[in-house]
């Protein structure tokens, strides 16, 4: 599995918290950015990130910014991306399960460092459960379709 990582200034800090916890647990990842806490847009790391994930470089992808919603946000935008914004481990869970969520979106003003590595954990290791689940996910896949330009 190869993991996308992207974050603003906000969620710099615990991206690079959670690359240390995806190296120690063997998984190997590509840093979208950013590379610092100066200022910067999320929806340019979002879209980078996404992207790669949609192109099949990346299997699914961990985005953070300070509270998640807005790189959350920017990354729906994408066709193909179900980013979940998790602040708990049921909630990675169920998102992977049910709505086999390809994005992982996370606050790093939010949320503190080992929650944060328990939900990657969950996260990362729960697989979709298919079945009623799946039918969903077709209709969703429908609904970006019909608004395509």
């Amino acid at each position: 599995m190869k993991i996308a990582l992207a974050s603003d200034h906000g969620g710099y800090r615990l991206k690079e918290t959670i690359k240390k916890f995806l190296e120690e647990e063997n998984i190997e990842y590509i840093d979208f950015g950013t590379n610092s806490e100066e200022s910067v847009d999320y929806p340019d790391f979002a879209l980078k990130a996404a992207e790669s994930i949609v192109k099949e470089e990346t299997d699914r992808g961990i985005f953070i910014c300070g509270t998640g919603i807005g790189i959350s946000i920017a990354a729906n935008k994408v066709p193909g991306i179900r980013a979940a914004l998790c602040y708990n481990i049921f909630a990675a869970e169920m998102s992977r399960r049910h709505n086999n969520a390809n994005v992982l979106a996370l606050g790093g003003r939010v949320i503190g460092d080992e929650l944060a590595k328990a939900i990657v954990k969950k996260w990362l290791e729960t697989p979709f459960d298919g079945g009623r689940h799946e039918r969903r996910i077709n209709k969703i896949s429908e609904i970006e379709r019909k608004f395509a330009k």
